[in-house]
């Protein structure tokens, strides 16, 4: 009898040291330990490093900075801190660190997670842990559909909102024949899905899709193909992003596939893939994307901030939207009290924001995709390019509730 009542008094123990009671506030107005960690977990070493990367960090430590500026000492807590780890672009490495952060480094939210494979490990292990993730880099649709969950919201952009704009635009303008490459993994298969959905609506024809190797830094066989095919492609619609997507615009002026009649159509580019690639290689390519630094005063004032900090390069929409998650997640913790998930969660389901990123910007409840306007823009020659980094014309905003999808029927939060 004696050795039971050990053996119970040892599992109490057990239980109360590995914190089987469930969280501890210690203070910092019901925050876990008095204190918010946030995580950036992406590509800080690969093809989609300068997109976002090491300089998303940055743009999350901008964002903690400002709030503390904000409330000074009615700040829930100044004890505000960054973890970020490198995932590689592989689902497995993003699966452990994401466990880690959250289980191991007391993690808050992460943000950012690029590659959508990894992206949607990512909304597996928030949805485990139960701990709050924004996806900011990652486009699958997967993430506010079949993948959806409570603790998950799809922030920046998605291949929805991309198709919608370039894939329609194109095919009003005129490219009626579409050859279609894309990565084979999981952001690729969907953009090609959506892509192709957008062109059949506008009443053009994919005359043929090819999946690629990802990475990828030889396109030669796919960009031999396009002109052999029948009927001739109007357009190769490229599916890469980042440094694939640089190598394969490359690629596509050395092979002379303008000259050949055959148009370029880019499903996702950002800023810093039109810096390494120059304006010209790319001059007259329209585009979606999901925020612009110099679209105005507003833009522009963050952006000048954001370059003091980073040796004078400007922000992509990812950086920016980082910067604004990570805001709205304090915020949310601000006005719950708490960094409760269940209670952060219940701040943001429906709430309507419009910062400098998120214009009309709307936390849907259906199914967390995080609404906000999109712009069709189209790249400058580089005689129109009046400044370092200015690379972009708008030519169209697209407003919040037309840029995205409507809620899925597969997302049962």
């Amino acid at each position: 009898m004696k050795r039971l009542v050990v053996l119970g008094t040892a599992a109490v123990l057990l239980l109360a040291g590995c914190g089987g009671g469930g969280p501890r506030s210690t203070g910092g107005g019901g925050l876990t330990g008095g204190k918010i960690v946030l995580g950036v977990l992406n590509d800080q070493s690969g093809v989609y490093a300068q997109l976002s990367g090491k300089n998303s960090v940055v743009a999350v430590q901008m964002a903690i900075e400002d709030f503390k500026a904000k409330y000074g000492d009615k700040a829930i807590t100044t004890n505000i801190t960054v973890e970020t780890a490198d995932h590689q672009n592989k689902p497995d490495v993003a699966n452990t660190r994401a466990s880690e952060m959250y289980d191991r480094q007391g993690v808050d939210a992460i943000l950012d997670v690029p590659t959508s494979s990894a992206a949607l490990k990512v909304a597996d292990v928030a949805k485990q842990a139960k701990k709050l993730y924004f996806n900011i880099s990652g486009a699958t649709t997967d993430l506010t559909g079949k993948s959806c969950n409570k603790y998950t919201f799809h922030y920046a952009y998605d291949t929805a909102m991309l198709a919608n704009g370039t894939g329609t635009a194109a095919t009003q303008a005129g490219a009626r024949n579409w050859y279609i490459v894309y990565p084979d993994y999981a952001f690729g298969q969907d953009m090609q899905k959506s892509f192709a959905a957008a062109v059949g609506k506008g009443g053009g024809t994919v005359v043929a899709s090819d999946p690629t190797p990802f990475p990828n830094d030889n396109f030669s066989t796919f960009l031999l193909k396009a002109p052999t095919l029948n009927p001739k492609p109007d357009v190769l619609g490229t599916m890469q992003a980042g440094a694939d997507l640089v190598n394969l615009v490359k690629q596509y002026n050395e092979f002379k596939l303008k000259d050949k009649g055959i148009g370029l159509a880019v499903g996702l580019m950002f800023l810093t893939d039109i810096h390494s690639l120059t304006p010209d290689a790319l001059a007259g390519t329209t585009f979606t994307d999901a925020w612009y630094w110099n679209f105005d005063e507003r833009n522009r004032a963050w952006a000048d901030k954001f370059a003091a900090r980073t040796g004078g390069q400007r922000p992509t929409f990812a950086h920016a939207a980082n910067y604004s998650a990570a805001t709205q997640y304090l915020e949310a913790v601000q006005a719950a009290g708490t960094d409760d998930a269940d209670a952060v969660v219940k701040q943001l389901e429906g709430k309507k924001v419009d910062d400098f990123f998120l214009r009309g910007g709307e936390f849907r409840a259906a199914d967390h995709r995080v609404l906000h306007d999109a712009y069709l823009a189209k790249v400058k020659p580089s005689s129109e390019v009046k400044e370092a980094w200015d690379y972009e014309q708008i030519v169209k905003t697209i407003p919040a509730q037309e840029a995205f999808r409507a809620p899925s029927p597969d997302c049962r939060l």
